[in-house]
């Protein structure tokens, strides 16, 4: 098996939980894909990095990120993996609010402004949270490039009426999911 089907079988594995539960959005759900249980195994992780770069190779950005803390895992994930191939692909982080202190940044990590950047997230059902990010990456004069999730849970529609090109490493289908 190759990284993909590699990577769908942890998904399956490790992170498609039964039962009742209320999604960020609001929605319900019968089950829930943490991908969190995925994004941050040992064994998982460098798949993640390397399924995202390769959904994503024929387009041209040298930052990835997006909202905490769904992204966080996943942009480190692709950083990990581009290095050695001798890629120079850098990583950030936006804040869900900017910070009262400090240096009050809402982006942290490598300055974005003048930059082609890629925006992540793990799963998408409304793009709400991978908007906020593109929002606030828009706002830092970064030239947002489109958004790639590990896996898609009707995000698809929202984030393409935004004018962003869209990727899902997986669909509901793919995982033998309904939503």
């Amino acid at each position: 098996m190759g990284d993909h089907d590699d990577l769908r079988k942890f998904i399956t594995d490790l992170a498609v939980v039964h039962g009742r539960v209320v999604l960020s959005s609001g929605r319900e759900a019968d089950w829930y894909v943490d991908l969190r249980r995925v994004t941050l195994h040992h064994q998982a992780a460098p798949l993640v990095g390397r399924v995202l770069l390769d959904l994503t190779a024929d387009w041209e950005y040298d930052a990835v990120g997006g909202l905490t803390l769904g992204a966080d895992p996943v942009a480190l994930s692709m950083l990990h993996a581009a290095a050695p191939t001798g890629r120079a692909l850098d990583a950030f982080v936006v804040r869900k609010a900017g910070k009262a202190h400090g240096l009050q940044r809402r982006i942290e990590g490598p300055e974005v402004a003048g930059r082609r950047v890629l925006a992540v997230e793990d799963t998408s059902t409304t793009g709400g949270s991978v908007l906020t990010a593109v929002e606030a990456l828009r706002e830092a004069e970064a030239e947002v490039v489109g958004v790639a999730v590990i896996v898609d849970r009707g995000a698809g529609d929202a984030v393409r009426a935004a004018g962003l090109p869209y990727r899902a490493a997986y669909t509901l289908a793919d995982l033998g999911l309904v939503a």
